[in-house]
């Protein structure tokens, strides 16, 4: 898939700002002009959407929807919405090197509500125009906002006390759609906002030689309008609450598993509907981006299922997953598709056989290579096959020079005997070259990583909740010089 060629991991709530969040503004083609100057190829993002619980990208409300928070304040005063000094006024007083999605809650609605109340007739037009095209979701999507959080207060959908809205008859939703028309069409405004931003950003991108990689959680949120509108895909209880929930069993990660929550699927409705929902859905994340990440590919081959009412996931049990037929059938719709598969966690031979199958590039960690027992593995770059992407370390990840001061003395010993830094070379520069000179066709290293940042930079700690997804990059850290050395180890191996 990928010609030898290298790229950079931030998301973009991770850029400077200075209005409390990295946007999809000034800051984000700062970042694409940055990664020009140093011979980069892509930008791998986490995924974009409307996030919920804990923050965190990977749960969001809408498997299509994108989150408001990256819509950036001085792109809305360029469009006339808002004013400079209304920006200024409704700004808090943030940490350059964090996200406050708490405060962000409380400062960004009211100016969203003021740009939507100043919207004119030839905008109005487009905006329905954008309805009609993305009608497949965008009204679902809305109006279960508009529900969830000036209706039922915030309750997850299955907790709502109006089962009829809850189970979508007909008649009830024609009523609450009526009753909220102004506020399903304010979120129908940010959706509009959002894509017109990200399509000038992406475009941007493209215009400068940089592709960008998006990310497709594999699970849905259970409090999400994908489940409301699709509860036959899901394996739910008969008040769309989670029957059983997705995970991963006890791996490197955590002694317990990982217990996320999500939904599973049933995927024996799926293939009855020859997986329509899935084509819909990588359908939608082609148009944003130019390669997808394919979170947690192995659940395709076999996932981990876990009772609803577990208090951690080792208790579950391995189940079969959809397999070829379901990449088949995105293949024979939508032709041939970027795919970078996330083939993390405890791997079985099913899993090896559908990554071969699919011809998707996998993954290869740096970090994961390095043990106590100097044995070989696959994560060390002697072992990289050329069809793969591989990284220092990913969102989930220690940064590499916290793993570093972490680590026992043996893998730490084994570290330094593998990288070899040079004279005056930092330990994480060390792990960039060594990556870079791998034989891995896409080398992705994250921006903590390029910056030698330590445990104050690492952007999730699986399994908990609270404190994820905020770490943000200091302004003034994109300068010439580290461009310089970026493009000096793309040129050298020939990336």
């Amino acid at each position: 898939m990928f010609k030898r060629s290298s790229g950079v991991l931030a998301h973009v709530t991770s850029l400077p700002s200075p209005h409390g969040v990295g946007t999809m503004g000034k800051t984000a083609r700062d970042f694409v002009d940055f990664l020009a100057a140093a011979h980069q190829t892509y930008w791998q993002v986490l995924p974009l959407g409307h996030t919920g619980f804990g923050d965190s990208p990977y749960q969001c409300f809408s498997a299509a929807a994108g989150n408001p928070y990256l819509i950036d304040m001085d792109l809305l005063v360029e469009d006339g919405l808002l004013t400079a000094d209304e920006v200024r006024q409704g700004d808090f007083d943030a940490s350059p090197d964090t996200a406050d999605f708490e405060q962000l809650a409380d400062t960004r609605w009211p100016l969203f509500r003021k740009a939507y109340s100043r919207v004119t007739p030839e905008m109005r037009e487009e905006i329905a125009a954008f309805t009609e095209k993305n009608s497949e979701w965008l009204p679902d999507y809305a109006l279960f906002m508009a529900l969830k959080e000036e209706k039922y207060h915030h309750m997850p959908v299955y907790m709502w006390p109006d089962k009829d809205v809850r189970d979508r008859k007909p008649a009830a939703l024609e009523k609450v759609t009526e009753e909220l028309r102004d506020e399903v069409d304010f979120r129908i405004f940010l959706q509009y906002i959002f894509f017109k931003q990200w399509t000038a950003l992406r475009e941007y991108a493209n215009e400068k030689g940089i592709q960008i990689i998006g990310d497709i959680p594999i699970y849905v949120s259970a409090d999400s309008s994908d489940v409301w509108t699709h509860p036959k895909l899901f394996k739910l209880k008969p008040d769309r609450s989670p029957k059983l929930v997705a995970g991963v069993p006890p791996d490197y990660y955590s002694a317990t598993g990982q217990l996320w929550g999500n939904p599973v699927y049933n995927w024996a409705a799926h293939k009855a509907e020859n997986y329509a929902w899935w084509i819909w859905r990588m359908k939608s994340n082609m148009a944003l981006f130019d390669v997808v990440r394919l979170d947690h590919f192995r659940g395709f081959a076999a996932y981990w299922e876990v009772g609803a009412d577990e208090e951690t996931a080792i208790n579950g049990k391995w189940r079969k997953g959809p397999g070829m037929e379901l990449f088949n059938a995105i293949k024979n719709d939508l032709g041939d598709v970027n795919i970078i598969a996330e083939d993390l966690g405890d791997i079985f031979d099913s899993v090896k056989e559908l990554l071969r199958d699919t011809g998707f590039p996998g993954m290869r960690v740096l970090q994961f290579g390095f043990n106590p027992d100097n044995t070989d593995n696959d994560h060390l770059p002697h072992n990289y096959p050329k069809n793969c992407c591989a990284y220092t370390g990913t969102h989930d990840n220690s940064t590499i020079m916290q793993w570093y001061r972490e680590a026992d003395p043996k893998s730490r010993a084994m570290a330094r005997r593998y990288v070899k830094p040079r004279l005056f070379e930092r330990f994480s520069a060390a792990c960039v070259r060594v990556v870079y000179a791998s034989p891995a066709n896409l080398a992705i290293i994250p921006m903590q990583d390029i910056l030698g940042l330590g445990a104050n930079a690492r952007m999730n700690v699986p399994s908990t909740v609270g404190g994820n997804w905020k770490w943000r990059m200091l302004p003034g850290r994109l300068t010439a010089s580290r461009a310089e050395k970026l493009r000096s180890l793309a040129d050298t191996y020939f990336r």
